[in-house]
């Protein structure tokens, strides 16, 4: 069997328990693996993918800086003057893609409706520490951030600005920070599964300094579409295919596309931060926007491979030595279910990489 049939089977063999399964691998450029399983999915679902959404506020800004219109290492304050409050003035855009900006918290009255106000309360912040010195994730602050500097040095917001530069990859309907009201009816209804309310609570005990409840993730409030409709960077609504071709296209050439010049791939993806994580305890090492290292393996064992998971068990990687990209969501939002990104992944990998 091929690869294509390999992963098809398995995931067949897996839908019974994940209700629902997408995976898209792609190979020098080519889509070499494009498996569905599940009651109503097909390659054109659209998921609630969680912080898999990162990889691609990330590759906006790393496209920006290959354009020219950002710059790593300049002060944010050049375009966003109230961003220098609190000794911020000399914190970058590299700071805030290894999430070493120091800024990972949200006022505990958040809401998602709260959105647009919430990079002015992030400007005016005392940051936890001096920029670029300590790191921690950043995980809804991440998106905010890279969005409202992105603005200020485009002028337009980041979802249209995203639409734009991966439009000549033909995905610019395959990967959003909010559902649009006339791609409602490609949106599948995430699942959570028995038994997991400890789990969830357990997560809220451990990001409760950064986020507070009303913003932790759950399937009935992300079902919702006003609540998809609400702009978030730190998250993505998506397909398989579209966030995997959105990586294929950055680390290589797709239809003829490429998103950033060859010669910053290596910059993009390199390893630019290693530090311990000071609210999640583990040792990160992270590239500019993407943690790297394959899901299920370490920095180490796969180093060329970056790319960011999705609470809920949606993924996205790409991996520069072998010019694979791989994403795979599903329809169960577990919180604790990495299972099954980690097994197809580590199949995609065995044979590919």
């Amino acid at each position: 069997m091929d690869l294509q049939e390999i992963v098809q089977k398995r995931v067949d063999e897996m839908v019974e328990a994940e209700l629902g399964l997408q995976v898209a691998v792609y190979h020098h450029g080519e889509l070499v693996v494009d498996a569905v399983a599940g009651d109503g999915v097909t390659s054109e679902t659209l998921y609630y993918a969680a912080s898999t959404g990162k990889g691609a506020s990330a590759t906006v800004a790393n496209v920006l800086v290959d354009r020219g219109v950002l710059d790593y290492d300049q002060p944010i304050v050049d375009i966003w003057p109230e961003f220098g409050a609190h000794g911020k003035d000399k914190a970058t855009l590299r700071h805030v893609l290894t999430h070493s900006v120091g800024l990972p918290a949200l006022p505990p009255d958040a809401t998602h409706e709260s959105f647009p106000t919430l990079p002015a309360y992030l400007a005016a912040a005392e940051p936890w520490w001096e920029p670029g010195t300590k790191m921690t994730y950043h995980a809804e602050t991440f998106g905010l951030l890279v969005g409202e500097i992105v603005r200020r040095a485009t002028g337009r917001s980041i979802s249209d600005v995203l639409r734009e530069l991966i439009a000549p990859l033909g995905i610019e309907n395959d990967v959003f920070f909010a559902l649009p009201s006339d791609q409602r009816d490609r949106l599948i209804p995430l699942v959570e599964p028995e038994g997991a309310e400890e789990t969830f609570t357990m997560l809220a005990g451990m990001f409760s300094k950064v986020m507070p409840p009303a913003m932790q993730p759950r399937a009935a409030r992300l079902n919702r579409p006003e609540q998809l409709a609400i702009e978030d960077p730190s998250s993505g609504i998506l397909t398989a295919r579209g966030i995997a071709k959105l990586y294929a296209g950055l680390i290589g050439e797709v239809d003829g596309v490429r998103l950033v010049r060859p010669e910053a791939v290596p910059v993009i993806t390199g390893p630019a931060l290693v530090a311990p994580d000071e609210l999640l305890g583990n040792e990160a090492t992270m590239a500019l926007g993407y943690a790297i290292g394959r899901l299920g393996s370490t920095a180490e064992e796969s180093p060329a491979t970056f790319g960011w998971p999705g609470m809920g068990g949606s993924i996205a990687w790409a991996d520069t030595r072998s010019d694979v990209a791989f994403a795979l969501t599903r329809t169960l939002f577990d919180p604790s279910g990495s299972a099954s990104a980690v097994e197809i992944g580590n199949l995609v990998a065995k044979t590919l990489c």
